[in-house]
């Protein structure tokens, strides 16, 4: 029996492959430098990051499979709640 048996192995840290459409940069974000929204439709589902070649501010659209791996790689998630519509 091994002393690393019962032991985690270290695991890479997660990287997001990301574009800017104002630059044209291509580079790798932290779960940190990304913001995830998830709204009432797929309009207001997207996540945001801040090019740091440019400055600029990005937002994209998120569908299903991004917010999956987004949320699975710990980007931080805004939660977009949507107030009752009320009929007189």
């Amino acid at each position: 029996m091994s002393v690393m048996s019962g032991l985690m192995a270290p695991t890479a840290p997660v990287l997001f492959k990301a574009a800017c459409p104002d630059c044209r940069s291509r580079f790798e974000l932290s779960p940190s430098a990304l913001r995830l929204a998830i709204g009432a439709s797929r309009r207001t589902t997207f996540y945001s990051f801040t090019c740091p070649a440019c400055g600029s501010a990005v937002r994209k659209p998120a569908g299903e499979r991004i917010v999956e791996l987004l949320t699975g790689g710990g980007v931080r998630t805004l939660r977009l709640h949507t107030t009752p519509r009320t009929t007189a």
